[in-house]
């Protein structure tokens, strides 16, 4: 079976940033489950396990574009400390969830002063160039109830 739209594809997966320095892997842990077509990995990613089948083995290059996006400036901002109030130990590193606009947003610390506290709503790999070198383990049809989800379930073995 080919990968396509509607198949829960498992495959295992080691990132690395452009200097070979690797960010996340799959090895020795389960292999990655996800529904094919339904955005559960970066597009670039899924683009190329289009058409793959059990024991293809790849290497994807994905573009800022086609993975966590370009960093964006506008979503590093300086905020008063008094916004964590009941906070009583703020450090960068520190991970948050602030309520805009927009709604709610995932931002890191980056910078503490006595007064102010910057934060970054990037995702930690946006604008960064990524490269994938994956292997399929497994395509199956998905059930209805995981394509109505829009994930695959745990447990769910291949038919």
């Amino acid at each position: 079976m080919q990968v396509s739209e509607k198949c829960i594809v498992s495959i295992h997966y080691t990132l690395t940033d452009k200097e070979g320095d690797v960010l996340d892997s799959s090895e020795g842990k389960e292999p990655l489950h996800y529904l094919h077509g339904a955005s559960n990995i970066i597009p670039g990613l899924e683009k190329e396990l289009a058409g793959k089948s059990t024991g293809d083995q790849l290497n994807v290059v994905v573009s800022p574009t086609d993975g966590y996006g370009e960093r964006q400036e506008q979503l590093v901002q300086e905020v008063p400390r008094t916004a964590f109030d009941g906070v009583d130990h703020i450090a960068p590193g520190m991970q948050f969830e602030a309520q805009t606009e927009g709604g709610p947003m995932h931002v890191v610390v980056t910078e503490v002063t006595e007064d102010t506290v910057t934060v970054d709503g990037n995702h930690p790999l946006a604008g960064q160039e990524l490269n994938f070198e994956v292997s399929v383990e497994q395509v199956r049809e998905a059930t209805e109830e995981e394509v109505s989800h829009g994930h695959p379930h745990e447990g769910s073995s291949a038919h």
